[in-house]
């Protein structure tokens, strides 16, 4: 920090699933009177959370676009996945620590909510012992995709469980099992896999795919339902609970 200079806070603002009048009120606020904006992106795209926030920026607002260095083109067992996902965080830690270092608060946007299965997480955890750091919470996606549904996700005592689809299919079905509701995120390739643990665990028939939760191009559809292929990366597999009510 240069002198006397008051360090800038760096805020990770949840933006919920994707529409603007889902954020909350202090997430609004922030965005509305950001000095700095830095979002996560894929090379070459304008990046779902900085599309959310469109019209809403200062004019004035500078904005840096942190740009993932891989996707799926290197297997998650690849100590190169790691390393170079490694080094991407630590390289936008150190920009954003500079910027506070100059007393700018700095806003980062952040899909749904910021501490769950988000990037911003991977900078928290870096930067929270360097830099004042605040978390704005948001509302999640999967409560999107259940609220999508139309039908409520746990009853009484049902005990919810929340999966990633990259887990081995023997993992998916013994944890299904064990699960009155579920959540099951991460899904894209690993479609077909989660097919055959919902299978084993008995669930299928109660699943439910929704893509896009809250958005323009929302679509909700029983599992059983739908047609093979890759989901698309913003798609959520809902099984409810069934269990205790008046």
């Amino acid at each position: 920090m240069n002198g006397g200079t008051k360090a800038g806070t760096i805020y990770g603002v949840g933006l919920g699933p994707g529409q603007p009048d889902l954020m909350s009120v202090r997430a609004d606020r922030l965005i509305r009177g950001a000095q700095d904006v830095a979002f996560f992106r894929k090379p070459g795209r304008q990046g779902h959370a900085r599309k959310t926030v469109q019209g809403m920026l200062p004019e004035s607002a500078v904005e840096f676009a942190m740009e993932y260095p891989v996707t799926t083109e290197i297997p998650l067992s690849d100590p190169r996945y790691n390393a170079l996902l490694a080094q991407f965080y630590s390289d936008c830690t150190a920009h954003l620590k500079s910027l506070s270092d100059k007393g700018r608060d700095v806003v980062v946007l952040c899909e749904g909510d910021p501490f769950f299965y988000g990037s911003f997480m991977h900078l928290y955890t870096r930067l929270k012992d360097f830099a004042p750091v605040q978390v704005v919470p948001g509302i999640t996606g999967m409560s999107g995709a259940w609220t999508a549904t139309g039908i409520p996700v746990t009853w009484g005592d049902d005990v919810l469980c929340v999966l990633a689809g990259t887990l081995p299919e023997d993992d998916l079905a013994r944890r299904m099992g064990d699960a009155d509701a579920l959540v099951v995120m991460k899904i894209g390739r690993n479609i077909d896999k989660v097919r055959r643990a919902l299978r084993r665990a008995g669930l299928y028939d109660r699943a439910w795919l929704v893509e896009y939760a809250c958005m323009a191009n929302q679509s909700v559809t029983r599992l059983a339902d739908t047609g093979d292929g890759v989901a698309p990366y913003f798609s959520i597999i809902i099984v409810h609970g069934q269990g205790r009510r008046p």
